[in-house]
């Protein structure tokens, strides 16, 4: 896979399956990356809507200076803050509310597993804006640092930096829960 841009190229061409594959391969990491933005795990739905809308409707150009995966972040980004400024309150329920325990092998293990999750999302919704994009961005979605610089408007050393704080930030709050994250 090339990372959409060419499913994205025969979309322009017309051929609207490759909008469909879009969807299909980002809608879920979007969403996912809208609710770090917005703490609001409908409003992130939304949100992933329009910006598959902004492709549909305006069919930007993708001059290919960064991946195209990089280049969708951007544009979901620009809607996120878009958004935030037209909506004056947002809900106060958090994601982990819509998660569900799987039962289906090792129930013990899955239980684990998921109140680690749990227990990193929760951390990671205590710290700043910017601290939970870019700790989605690079741990989640395996961004480089130079592609989170470009999804986030900053320098890569800003990134560099912000990186760092975030992981002592959620670091903290882990361990004062008693969790340590192998990745941090």
């Amino acid at each position: 896979m090339d990372n959409g841009a060419s499913s994205y190229r025969r979309y322009l061409d017309g051929d609207d399956s490759g909008l469909v594959d879009l969807i299909r391969d980002y809608k879920d990491g979007l969403i996912l990356y809208l609710n770090g933005i917005t703490g609001n795990f409908c409003l992130a739905e939304e949100l992933m809507e329009d910006t598959f809308f902004k492709l549909a409707a305006k069919k930007p150009k993708f001059s290919g200076k960064s991946s195209f995966k990089t280049w969708l972040y951007s544009i979901a980004r620009n809607a996120a803050i878009d958004g935030m400024r037209k909506r004056s309150h947002l809900s106060d329920r958090p994601a982990d509310d819509f998660y569900d325990i799987s039962d289906e092998r090792d129930i013990e293990q899955d239980y684990l597993r998921e109140e680690q999750k749990i227990s990193l999302h929760r951390a990671m919704a205590t710290l700043s804006s910017d601290y939970r994009q870019v700790l989605y961005l690079t741990f989640f979605e395996d961004l480089s640092n130079a592609e989170a610089s470009l999804v986030m408007h900053k320098t890569k050393r800003q990134i560099e930096n912000l990186l760092y704080r975030a992981k002592l930030a959620l670091r903290s709050k882990l361990e004062k829960e008693g969790f340590e994250y192998e990745r941090l």
